[in-house]
Parts: C-alpha cells; structure tokens; sequence
C-alpha cells in the first residue's frame, strides 16, 4: 500500500501507513516501514518507532525489530524536518567555565537544550551560538556547539558542551562510559525506604500513551539509578541524591515515581495527589502541589579535560525556586 498523501502544513508531521502483504509476515517492522515508506533509511525508521511514532493497527509501536503481522495496518509519523542550522539568538546564560573546547553553563529550568519541533528557537544551542559567535571552531564541520549530555527542559543545573571536533568525541565517550562524576538532587514525596539504594528497572515507552517514559517488561533499555537519602521532612518530602549508571529518557523522574517516590512538580510522572502530602500544613501542602515543574536539579558534573586531561569538578546551588521549597519545608517565610 502506498504512503498516504502528506498532510499540507510544515507544521505537521506527515503520516504515512502501510498494510503488511502476507509475504511480509515474520521480517523486522522497521525493515519493512522503511522498504514502504522509500524516502526513509531503516535506522530513521527504527528511530522513530524507538520515539514512539510508529502504530500496529493503533496501538504504539516501541520494538522496531517486531515482526511484522500479515493484515496489519501499520502508521509512521514522520516529524517535520528541523532547519540544520540553528540561529544564533542573545539569550543570557550562566557560564560556569569556558575555554577553546569546551564551555559549561549552569542551565536555568525552563530552557529547552536543542531546536526541535515545538522549540524551533529560544534553546541553549541558540544561546551558545550567539555568545560563541566567531570563535566557535564546530563540530562535523559546522559551526555549532556539540550537545553531548541534555537537561530536560524544566530540570536544572550544570551541563557541558563541546566546542570543537575532538573535544565533542572525548566528552562523548566519556559520557557513554558514565566516566564521571554526576549528581543530582531531587525533592521527592514520601520517604524511600530503605533510604540509600539501588533502582534497576527496564524503561520504555508506555504502552498506552508514547509522550511517557514506564518501567517495562518488554522492549525496554536497562536502566540504573541510585540514590541517597541527603534530608527528610518526616515522612512527607524527601530531598535525594540520585546518580545515573546508565542514561535513559526521564530515568529519574520513571525510577522514583516506581519506587512509589515521584518527585514534587512532575507534571508527567505524579498522576494523583500523594498521601504523604496529607502529612504537611495546608500552607506548605499547597505550595508543593502547585510546584509548576519536577523539582530536579542536575547538582555536580565533574570529569577529565577531553584534550588537557585535567580533573574538572562543577557544582551548581540549588535555584531559587527549589530553595524557596526548602525554606517552607524548614517552617521559614520567604
């Protein structure tokens, strides 16, 4: 079957759908979507079936090497293309450390990382190349900034980005290593028990709704968080240090949410109110559940020098907002 027209506005993602012939019954989805589809290659299909834009008869698609059922009806929406070259936008950035290769800022909640459809513009890339200007070498010969870690958009603190060929590969290996030292902190509802541990739980795409990250049985990456107890506000909120062993999609917010610990603030992963709010004044129980973002920060990020070796260690304080928390927790006014 041949894909279906494109939808008209470049805004859109243009969906495409093939019904699987018989002699198609047993190869991998991905190989077949993308012999269907003709414009794509089999890894842009795989990747976007792994992002959760793939369907079989409906229901999300997350395992690209599926086999393929005869009969089936299967959909890809294809994202509209990003323009390759992000514009260099003055944007004020907290800059903890610069040099030739690399810089490292101290990202602000609410700044998304990269251009992407919904954020064409206003992101940390964009930022980095009006503040870099001519003196930025590049990467894969363009001048742009090489994002090897990213922040969600409403999590906070210290991130790394490269400035030049050599130091984007060695910061990437590094980080594919986990051959560093990163924390971060995390106001989380209730009281882990025990208070220091380990959180090994597969995480893919939820089965019902591709926008979220779930522990999964199936189709799943390994995934590996730990985390530390650092204070308690009795039994209602819990300020963690957690540490990634592997670094999945949101795998903090899907790993403490659980171990029945979702943190404050998360509008994707905090479903209901929790009972431990119940435990704290009506004040502070407000404050708290009006959070407008998951209370994580990205704390620590220390690592080698890609080019000179040297130890580099980095710490961010906890932003405003976060410490406002804290201060209602500790029975202040501010």
């Amino acid at each position: 079957m041949s894909p279906a027209t494109p939808t008209p506005s470049s805004t859109e993602p243009e969906r495409v759908e093939a019904l699987a012939p018989p002699e198609a019954a047993g190869s991998r989805a991905d190989r077949f979507l993308a012999d269907a589809i003709g414009s794509l290659s089999r890894s842009r299909v795989k990747a976007l079936i792994e992002a959760g834009h793939a369907s079989r008869d409906g229901a999300p698609m997350t395992d690209p090497s599926e086999s393929v059922r005869a009969g089936a009806r299967y959909a890809v929406e294809i994202p509209p293309a990003v323009p390759a070259t992000p514009q260099p936008q003055a944007i004020p950035l907290t800059i903890l450390y610069e040099d030739r290769d690399l810089i490292v800022v101290d990202k602000p909640a609410g700044l998304v990382v990269h251009p992407a459809p919904g954020n064409l513009d206003g992101t940390l890339v964009n930022a980095l190349l009006a503040h870099a200007g001519e003196d930025l070498p590049g990467i894969g010969g363009e001048k742009r900034p090489g994002i090897v870690h990213r922040l969600d958009k409403d999590t906070s603190g210290v991130m790394v980005a490269a400035k030049t060929e050599r130091a984007h590969r060695a910061l990437s290996e590094a980080f594919a290593a986990r051959d560093l030292d990163r924390a971060y902190l995390a106001l989380a509802w209730g009281l882990p028990a025990p208070t220091e541990g380990e959180v090994s739980a597969a995480i893919g795409r939820h089965p019902a709704d591709r926008k979220r990250m779930a522990v999964v049985t199936r189709g799943g990456k390994p995934a590996t968080t730990r985390y530390k107890l650092r204070r308690a506000w009795g039994a209602a909120v819990s300020l963690v240090e957690c540490r990634l062993l592997t670094g999945r999609t949101h795998q903090i917010r899907v790993h403490m949410a659980h171990i029945g610990h979702p943190l404050v603030g998360d509008p994707v992963y905090l479903r209901r109110s929790p009972a431990s709010a119940r435990l704290l004044p009506e004040d502070t129980r407000s404050a708290l559940l009006a959070f407008p973002r998951q209370a994580l920060h990205a704390a620590t990020l220390g690592f080698a020098h890609p080019v000179t070796g040297q130890a580099l260690s980095f710490e961010s304080p906890l932003p405003d907002d976060l410490r406002t928390l804290v201060a209602l927790l500790d029975g202040n006014s501010q």
